[in-house]
């Protein structure tokens, strides 16, 4: 017998990332209904080779649902996930809403997964960040090995990180620059063509934004909160793909070689590491892909125990709906969730 699964957020850049590798992955869903708000009924959204109608969130009964895929924004899920829960449905949360709630594992397959465990309390779980989501994939296998003590991280966010909006004003701006017309700035801060901007989400008194502190939040939960992290976090005229810039200082030594071959072993790793021309992954190269990638591996001589490396993921993906369904494997696999009946 196979589940029923809501994608909530069924027409925005991730609600259609889940149907798109829902379908890829092949999982055991006998029936996939896609949700969004009233204003997107009727739209039309690609499942494999099917086309599915979307439904309103706000008319659905989730009692026959077995796993929701939450993609609808923080607002939305504070709203939902708990009513959604409520009915037995489990709730996979893509958002910032339950990441920091003690009650909601937060969870990235590849490192973490017995923490999974606690989802009954509320029947949610939360995906992190898309940030961090790649950095810990990297991070996990060389912590378990040398034990790190301390990151500081910079990242090159792709503007999907923002949503078709970000994406469309790239696009825009783009195109008025060929085209002498003038750019507009409406979705970004500044503008983000032919440029850089060091600040996503809000920012915080200390100087810190909210999404440099979410990576600082969401690592310590998930991996180990004895780490000292630092970000900074900047928004790059790339369409799709994270890009970070990782330093670490380990307790234990290791070697370049040695992060290397433990990388290369890991899941959900792909190492390449060419010292060479073009011998490192990109966003480009890594848009559409499920691994999270790393390069650049070197020993850093200006501390005891020190690496440097650039790590590079499908933000769409890895940072958000791969991930997702990676969790609702997990719980199918560990055998946490049972369907509640035939779909129909």
């Amino acid at each position: 017998m196979g589940y029923k699964v809501a994608v909530v957020g069924a027409t925005g850049n991730v609600g259609r990332e889940m149907l798109n590798i829902l379908a890829e992955r092949a999982f055991p869903a006998d029936e996939v209904v896609a949700l969004a708000s009233r204003r997107s009924m009727g739209q039309e959204v690609s499942y494999g080779d099917a086309t599915l109608k979307v439904k309103a969130l706000d008319q659905y009964d989730f009692s026959d649902t077995d796993i929701a895929l939450m993609s609808a924004g923080g607002d939305a899920s504070k709203e939902w996930s708990p009513k959604i829960g409520a009915q037995g449905c489990v709730v996979i949360d893509n958002s910032s809403a339950f990441r920091y709630d003690s009650d909601v594992p937060l969870i990235v397959p590849e490192v973490n997964p017995d923490a999974i465990s606690g989802f009954s309390k509320k029947n949610i779980i939360a995906n992190p960040n898309c940030s961090t989501a790649q950095l810990v994939v990297a991070l996990k296998p060389l912590h378990d090995k040398a034990k790190i003590r301390r990151v500081v991280v910079s990242t090159y966010q792709s503007v999907s990180g923002a949503g078709k909006e970000g994406m469309d004003e790239l696009d825009r701006q783009t195109k008025a620059l060929y085209s002498l017309q003038d750019v507009k700035v409406q979705k970004f801060s500044k503008r983000i063509a032919f440029n850089l901007i060091p600040h996503i989400d809000v920012f915080m008194e200390d100087g810190f934004t909210k999404e440099e502190w979410k990576m600082v939040a969401e690592t310590k939960k998930m991996l180990d909160p004895a780490i000292k992290l630092t970000a900074t976090c900047v928004r790059v005229p790339v369409f799709i793909g994270h890009s970070e810039s990782v330093n670490i200082e380990f307790e234990n030594p290791i070697s370049a070689d040695e992060a290397r071959d433990i990388l290369r072993s890991a899941p959900g790793c792909a190492v390449i590491d060419k010292r060479e021309p073009g011998g490192y992954a990109t966003p480009h190269e890594a848009a559409g892909e499920d691994p999270t990638y790393i390069s650049r591996i070197r020993e850093d001589i200006t501390v005891e125990n020190g690496l440097a490396m650039w790590v590079v993921a499908d933000n769409l993906r890895k940072g958000a709906a791969l991930n997702a369904i990676q969790i609702a494997e997990l719980l199918v696999k560990r055998g946490l969730i049972t369907a509640k009946k035939k779909a129909a």
